[in-house]
């Protein structure tokens, strides 16, 4: 069995956020760390390779320090790492991105393929299933719990859904993304650390990406566009009144009326 898992490099927002003057994340500046919800994908799939002997390759697109993260999974147990980078690939919007990461996924063998949810310096939830629909292949989305039949190759999750939860059953090769809330990520090992500096890590540029087209790629393949970008939104001073309890009632009912929040 043979499960790719795509994960992302993300800023630590604790640290806070940069931007570059076309509005895109300036991602060589900020502190870094795998997505949370990717993690969640990542023990997912160490838990099928405990569980069945699965291969676990963990894909990545990114700067070249991307890398860092997928030495992170294979320290906690990851096999092989695939890193997709090459400055033309720069300021990919979702449909960039899904484009170029399906086109490396097709250049590789798998049974199930496994991504977060969403990522938190974008929250659009949209790559994942947007992969699969460039493969071809089923999606099941949001899952909070998966388990694999290997005997007939299906895959059977529980899907979030507002206050409960539906259970989808799917052939595989299928895609799944998942909530961090899965499960509880495993750390990484001293040996697995070792073993992770040494390994090597595959790297591929664009001209590797055979199949893709160049309208679908990097900042001017991106149909989404950033109208503005701020690091912080700073609020005004707001308006300062002193008055009596009566005026006042008066006053709150007066701007509650005028911002069309009650019909007094």
């Amino acid at each position: 069995m043979k499960v790719i898992v795509c994960i992302k490099q993300v800023p630590d927002t604790a640290g806070g956020v940069q931007f570059n003057p076309d509005g895109t994340l300036n991602r060589a500046a900020m502190l870094t760390i795998m997505n949370p919800d990717d993690k969640a994908g990542v023990e997912a799939a160490l838990r099928l390779k405990d569980q069945y002997g699965a291969e676990v390759t963990v894909v990545t697109m990114g700067l070249p320090k991307a890398a860092d993260v997928l030495r992170e999974a294979m320290a906690m147990g990851a096999d092989k790492g695939v890193l997709i980078t090459d400055r033309v690939l720069g300021g990919a919007d979702t449909w960039a991105t899904s484009s170029t990461i399906a086109a490396g996924i097709r250049k590789l063998d798998y049974d199930l393929i496994i991504t977060g949810r969403q990522a938190i310096d974008g929250d659009t939830a949209q790559v994942g299933p947007q992969i699969s629909e460039h493969l071809d292949i089923p999606v099941i989305s949001y899952a909070q719990n998966i388990e694999v039949d290997v005997e007939d190759n299906t895959v059977t999750v529980q899907r979030q859904y507002d206050d409960r939860y539906h259970i989808v059953k799917a052939q595989m090769p299928c895609l799944i993304t998942c909530l961090s809330e899965l499960n509880e990520p495993r750390y990484m090992t001293p040996g697995g650390i070792f073993d992770a500096c040494e390994a090597e890590i595959t790297t591929w540029g664009r001209a590797d990406l055979v199949g893709l087209d160049d309208s679908n790629i990097g900042l001017s393949g991106s149909p989404t566009k950033i109208a503005k970008a701020s690091d912080k939104v700073r609020k005004g001073a707001g308006e300062k009144v002193n008055l009596d309890t009566e005026e006042s009632v008066a006053y709150l009912i007066g701007k509650m009326t005028e911002k069309h929040v009650c019909g007094l």
